[in-house]
């Protein structure tokens, strides 16, 4: 049985594409652990079928926490037995790049999006420098890994000749029932952090007859926050915070439309495909999202969206309302969506993710 050892520097609970990955494994065979962080008040871990470890950090944000968050990491695989490491963005590479050497192990990286690229990244030019030095320094050397789309495997290409595969991170396909929808309410699900359009869609619901509800955490929750209160918004947009999985899907199937928003500030926000585009298709649930290259291609062919090329309040508001009142447009949106999830599932994608691994021992 060969052991495979993955880590992430979220919280294991709420990681739905390693969950899923990690799972797929397990059950194919493989002896499976997953690494997170120990977050304070978060919950029990949920049970799965492969070894999850949570380390304990004293530090909680700014950059002495993934410092210490990676140096812990280095010493527990340091005694970990493993027959390949696999390293989840730029912020848990190092270690297994090192562990990796020392050990003579195969080594995988797992780019969740083009890291350097991400707002909080690019606009940063400090910690621009300090990123894309990571970056050179290892991925190069990474010769197996797997991204979430051809555009951003294309990028790896182009900038350090590497062969990446694919592997879309799209739900288990399970059998639904379209409820009744109680109301009328907009969801966003996902991480709550820059360069997901926040200040233009939150006062755009000052123009849509719904409310907002927002389900998740991040570095621009404070932010949007405040964004309510300047827009006198408190009773129209609610902040859930996180939730796990399975809770979390009832939230979606009970919503009347989505959101997938991404403002265009770099190419990892103009390549992404974010987790809750497939979310939603999954949930039979039409969205409003951007019109860029991977959600139009996918658009072009099942048509389950409506996108836009403008983000100011006018569109985002023009859009949602769309959605809420031409019940055709919406009916037709929502059968499209229960066909596409036939086609663009997660057993669809188990099989890239378990010929892979099977190809590199």
């Amino acid at each position: 049985m060969k052991r495979l050892v993955f880590a992430v520097t979220n919280d294991l609970n709420y990681d739905q594409r390693m969950i899923r990955i990690c799972t797929s494994l397990a059950e194919a065979g493989y002896a499976v652990t997953l690494i997170g962080r120990r977050w304070g008040n978060t919950p029990a871990l949920v049970p799965r079928p492969f070894v999850q470890k949570r380390l304990f950090c004293f530090t909680r944000t700014g950059k002495l926490s993934y410092l210490e968050y990676n140096l812990r990491l280095f010493v527990y695989l340091l005694f970990k037995k493993a027959d390949a490491v696999c390293a989840i963005d730029l912020d848990t590479i190092l270690p297994f790049y090192y562990i990796s050497k020392l050990k003579r192990l195969p080594r995988v990286y797992d780019a969740h999006e083009l890291f350097c690229e991400m707002k909080e990244v690019v606009t940063r030019p400090a910690v621009y420098r300090v990123w894309k030095w990571v970056e050179k320094h290892t991925v190069p050397h990474f010769k197996y890994g797997y991204t979430v789309n051809e555009a951003i495997a294309a990028e790896f290409n182009r900038l350090y000749q590497v062969q990446y595969d694919v592997v879309r991170n799209v739900p288990v396909l399970h059998p639904i029932a379209i409820p009744d929808k109680q109301e009328k309410y907009i969801l966003y699900q996902g991480a709550v952090n820059e360069g997901r359009s926040f200040e233009t869609l939150i006062p755009a619901m000052k123009y849509v007859n719904a409310r907002l509800i927002i389900c998740g955490d991040g570095n621009f929750m404070e932010n949007a926050r405040q964004l309510v209160q300047e827009h006198g918004l408190q009773e129209k947009v609610i902040f859930k915070g996180k939730i796990l999985p399975a809770r979390l899907r009832q939230y979606t199937l009970n919503a009347w439309a989505g959101v997938t928003l991404f403002e265009n500030n770099g190419m990892n926000n103009y390549h992404s495909l974010g987790n809750r585009f497939f979310d939603y298709l999954h949930a039979g649930l039409p969205q409003l999202c951007v019109n860029y290259p991977a959600y139009s291609a996918i658009n072009n062919r099942y048509q389950i969206a409506v996108l836009i090329n403008d983000l100011s309040p006018e569109a985002i508001a023009g859009g949602l309302n769309e959605l809420l009142n031409n019940i055709k447009l919406y009916n037709q949106l929502q059968q499209n969506c229960l066909q596409a999830r036939e086609a663009i599932n997660w057993q669809q994608e188990e099989k890239k993710l378990l010929e892979f691994y099977k190809n590199i021992f």
